[in-house]
């Protein structure tokens, strides 16, 4: 997935800042319970000729560094490249393993065989990487918190940002961004329809078929994307991707809440309320802008449909991010969709050079701040990006408070496999969705998709 993403009170700095570590430490048990893998099959891990934890290749300060991006992340490497001019750096193009399409994985393991041609720094959409990036006999990622970054300045994430990029105790890979899902809204349109924000999905759906009625080709939804399932079934708590320790995967088709949740969007998507298009595809586009009345989805939709003159090009003062959807009776909850992560090779002939890197991408107010789209995963620099974002006053009702303590409700229930589960859903629901099928006759399909896809990368499936 392309990961591009507040109402702050800019006179409340130690409230942001406590919120942010709740949320923070929420995630972080998410994070540990779902994402942990076994130790690395590399016996250089805890190699002692090196400072960094493990084996380096001989060193070349005057190298330049090939740096991977996606398009979205192509801004972060033209600010480095403004920044620090005398750094010589090669910036290359892919896809960031958008929507689990494994060309990071499929790449690495190709020069792997060549013994050859890895890139220094890589930017991956998929924070899973981290699972299979960090494993091997010859493991692409190096470890981070061995000696290479300084623990003070890894510190400065913020809590629990890290732990889905940590395996067996040891950081591979750096955030980029956080990624809560919270429920956007147009507030001038709910104003003009005298609609009141749901709280509940039970409200969400009966919203949706009022809009369905009273309001055709508005809509309160979209399911047109692999991240699907992370907006709607894992903010429902539906345990349908759950990783136990370091080799055991769930998925329960028959749990109340992943029912249930089918239940609500197959009320919703053969009326229209909920699209079916890509919300990155020209059709979306075309056919919603001014019409997206309500819109489950990460933060960084932010900058990447709202802001974007290219997208929804919303107007400013309309938009707010109201808190995740609760089941009646129950705490809210939320998924994580992306955030993206930074990881530096452990065949890196410059690693001066990528450490300058990832510390401008992570913690540079001249990228974090100035131009990323999304809430920064570093602590200091998300407090200023909500700051920012209160100045511009572009989204309104209090979106910093809704966005910090979505970050705090990440559900502890979805894991961080060696596989894509977006790749998945794509595969086995999406075309048959559009087919007309409703999603709870395909969720028994679903979780055996979902548990042959483990049992491949490893697992033991129950």
């Amino acid at each position: 997935m392309t990961t591009q993403h507040p109402r702050a009170v800019a006179t409340r700095p130690r409230q942001l800042l406590t919120a942010t570590a709740v949320a923070g430490s929420l995630l972080a048990v998410a994070a540990c319970s779902g994402g942990s893998t076994g130790p690395s099959d590399s016996a250089t891990d805890g190699a002692s000729s090196s400072p960094y934890g493990f084996e380096t290749v001989t060193q070349d300060p005057t190298s330049a560094i090939t740096i991977w991006v996606d398009a979205s992340r192509e801004p972060a490497a033209e600010a480095f490249q403004k920044a620090y001019p005398d750094v010589p750096v090669k910036v290359e193009t892919y896809d960031g393993g958008a929507n689990g399409s494994g060309s990071f994985q499929t790449k690495v393991e190709a020069f792997n065989q060549a013994g050859s041609g890895w890139p220094d720094v890589v930017f991956s959409t998929q924070n899973n990487d981290a699972a299979w990036a960090s494993q091997g006999t010859d493991p692409f990622a190096a470890p981070l918190d061995k000696g290479y970054f300084d623990q003070s300045w890894l510190d400065g994430f913020t809590p629990g940002a890290l732990a889905p990029v940590t395996v067996d105790g040891t950081v591979y890979g750096l955030r980029n961004d956080l990624a809560p899902a919270v429920t956007w809204y147009d507030k001038s349109l709910m104003d003009q329809f005298g609609y009141t924000v749901p709280t509940t999905w039970e409200e969400y759906q009966a919203l949706g078929e009022k809009v369905a009625t009273e309001h055709p080709g508005y809509i309160v939804g979209d399911i047109g994307d692999p991240w699907a399932p992370e907006v709607y079934f894992w903010g429902a708590k539906a345990p349908m991707n759950t990783v136990t320790g370091v080799d055991q995967f769930s998925a329960d088709a028959t749990d109340p809440n992943t029912v249930a949740m089918a239940k609500v969007l197959d009320a919703l998507v053969p009326s229209g309320a909920i699209a079916q298009e890509s919300v990155f595809s020209p059709e979306f586009v075309q056919k919603y802008t001014g019409k997206v009345l309500m819109l489950p989805g990460p933060v960084w939709y932010s900058g990447a449909l709202f802001e974007n003159a290219d997208s929804l090009n919303a107007a400013p003062g309309t938009i707010a991010a109201g808190l995740p959807l609760a089941w009646d009776g129950q705490d809210a909850a939320t998924g994580n969709v992306g955030g993206g992560t930074w990881f530096v090779s452990r065949h890196s002939a410059n690693l001066d050079a990528a450490k300058k890197f990832l510390e401008f991408v992570t913690s540079d107010a001249r990228y974090q701040v100035d131009l990323a789209p999304g809430l920064p995963a570093y602590q200091s620099m998300g407090q200023q990006w909500l700051a920012k974002q209160a100045e511009s006053k572009f989204f309104v009702d209090g979106f910093a408070d809704d966005v910090t303590k979505a970050a705090g409700e990440v559900w502890d229930g979805w894991g961080y496999p060696k596989f894509s589960q977006e790749a998945v859903w794509a595969k086995t629901m999406t075309p048959e969705i559009a087919a007309g099928k409703t999603i709870e006759s395909l969720l028994a399909t679903w979780e055996k998709a979902l548990k042959n896809e483990a049992q491949a990368n490893g697992y033991k499936v129950s």
